[in-house]
């Protein structure tokens, strides 16, 4: 059961690392294909759906640790 939750943990990993790349720090999907804006927004669209999917990942990612820990 454990080398499952470990191939579980390294996934999530890679995944997490890879959606946290793709989000740039203090901008907005836009300004990664060049358009840029100084003032705050809400997310929309796909910057939302990043937003939320790394949240999902990074809880999952600390509950197949935890249960790593407690098998």
């Amino acid at each position: 059961m454990k080398p499952v939750l470990f191939l579980i943990q390294i996934i999530l990993a890679i995944l997490l690392i890879l959606v946290i790349i793709i989000q740039q720090k203090g901008a907005g999907l836009g300004s990664t294909f060049g358009g840029e804006l100084s003032f705050y927004r809400t997310r929309r669209g796909a910057e939302k759906l990043l937003y939320r999917f790394t949240w999902f990942l990074a809880v999952a990612f600390i509950a197949i640790s935890v249960l790593g820990l407690v098998i």
